[in-house]
């Protein structure tokens, strides 16, 4: 993941965007801890208070942030128009595949991080984070839906994000093969499941109105 350097006089969220990818790679050792921020801030030039300022001391904003630059890395890796080219579920297969290529070099860091989110006083921002994610993937992939839709793809989406790394933390097959191969069924999942949603909303579409129907009865047409 390339890191940007700081300008002369950063503000706390540029000092968070450059030290987080530098913490991850820490946090695989040191945990997702104090140590951590002061080995990242010792790395990129930053004072250590500065750098506590901009993580609160506080494991959660530390993971936030750097799930944060994995979307941006995945934008810049994938950006909308590269992705226009391909069908939608290459699409969110690419989105997918290419962020566990991102977390690939700190799979002890994500598997800390998981622990620290399924904590319960983690549980509503975790999920706020994981939806952030699925939404900003689904955008990539140029979805604009804004009805019903735009809130059940990316609950699926985030299930089955968060289903794939709980293997790929564990998996120590080549290449991830393992991870991949579930990613690929659980694509399917989802494809399966779009398909059956718009073919109930075409069936819907032909549905007869029953209140129409009566209308008529009461008013029958001149």
């Amino acid at each position: 993941m390339s890191i940007s350097p700081l300008p002369a006089d950063p503000t706390l969220d540029e000092v968070r965007a450059a030290l987080a990818p530098i913490i991850s790679r820490n946090a695989g050792f040191d945990g997702w801890s104090d140590a951590a921020v002061h080995a990242a801030a010792d790395e990129a030039g930053v004072d250590h208070d500065v750098a506590k300022l901009a993580f609160k001391d506080n494991a959660i904003d530390m993971i936030d942030a750097w799930i944060d630059s994995i979307d941006m890395d995945l934008a810049h890796r994938l950006p909308a128009e590269k992705l226009a080219a391909m069908k939608i579920r290459d699409r969110i297969t690419a989105l997918l595949a290419t962020r566990l290529e991102i977390m690939a070099p700190d799979r002890e860091s994500l598997r800390r991080a998981m622990a620290i989110m399924a904590m319960p006083q983690n549980l509503v921002r975790s999920a706020k984070i994981g939806w952030r994610s699925a939404d900003r993937m689904w955008r990539l992939a140029g979805d604009t839906a804004s009805d019903f839709n735009h809130y059940t793809k990316r609950m699926t989406l985030s299930a089955v994000y968060a289903s794939t790394l709980s293997v790929f933390v564990n998996d120590d097959s080549d290449n991830f093969a393992d991870a991949r191969a579930f990613l690929d069924r659980r694509i399917d999942n989802v494809m399966q499941f779009e398909k059956v949603k718009f073919q109930a909303k075409q069936r819907q579409e032909y549905v007869p109105s029953l209140s129409r129907f009566i209308g008529r009865l009461r008013y029958p047409a001149r």
